[in-house]
């Protein structure tokens, strides 16, 4: 079993895996503030309340889109297994064909998830990742990653709405009864849920167009089951997807070594 690690600027996907078979998975805030020793202890306490050992791990990778924390968990996870993780980076077999401008620059949280997509679903793909910002992507039907677009997160959108606006405060995300709000709340919480479904739609049938085939559309991220069934494409929510991608890439450059 391996340790998978994606690290977003909000959350940290954390969980097991093995065989493509997740073991356990869980969320916690993304700290720059903590030391290694702070995030070592975290994620043993995490592994023992899901039955689990440091023992019962051989290996570790890490997929971060926040350069700041990479050594801190890259040395807690050694700390932790006694094996240093495999970071997702240059030089780093994926098996991911990538047709953009520079794909130098294309964050590593999207190469993984694209990853895990082209294994298991059938291409052409869009794949949604609702984090800190909502990313859309294709992967055309011969596994080339094509481009996509980036979108403010619907937390970020929330924080700046309340922050900006003095007498609009924060609310939950859960869908109103209706589209046309009464209240402030719920016409806030309509546009939220409804008005980041309504665009992902949009978003789905422009690109839609400049595909070559009908896609498969796949969601991951913390947000995604608030606002993904209430979009009216069919959508696949896939919560594991990261987690499964890191097992791949894990396993295309362990062999290696």
């Amino acid at each position: 079993m391996i340790i998978a690690i994606d690290v977003g600027n909000t959350n940290i996907v954390y969980g097991g895996i093995e065989n493509k078979k997740i073991a356990f998975m869980t969320r916690l805030n993304t700290d720059k503030k903590k030391t290694e020793d702070e995030y070592a202890v975290i994620f043993k306490t995490l592994m023992e309340i899901n039955g689990l050992r440091t023992e019962d791990f051989s290996g570790s990778i890490i997929s971060s889109v926040v350069p700041q924390l990479n050594e801190i968990l890259k040395k807690a996870v050694k700390k932790l297994i006694g094996y240093e993780p495999i970071i997702v980076g240059p030089g780093i077999k994926t098996g991911l064909n990538i047709k953009i401008d520079n794909p130098a620059t294309l964050g590593s949280d999207i190469v993984v998830g694209c990853v895990a997509a082209v294994a298991a679903y059938p291409k052409p793909l869009i794949v949604i990742d609702m984090g800190t910002a909502t990313t859309i992507v294709v992967v055309d039907k011969s596994s080339v990653y094509r481009g996509g677009v980036i979108i403010p997160g619907v937390m970020v959108a929330m924080e700046s709405l309340t922050k900006n606006a003095a007498l609009l405060q924060s609310i939950s995300f859960d869908a109103p009864s209706k589209t046309i709000g009464t209240n402030t709340a719920d016409c806030m919480r309509s546009g939220i849920v409804y008005g980041n479904a309504a665009m992902i739609d949009g978003m789905i049938d422009r690109m839609s167009m400049e595909i070559d085939g009908t896609p498969t559309i796949i969601a991951t991220g913390g947000l995604a089951q608030k606002i993904i069934p209430n979009c009216r494409h069919k959508i696949i929510l896939d919560d594991e997807l990261l987690l499964k991608g890191l097992e791949i890439i894990y396993n295309k450059n362990h062999s290696d070594e």
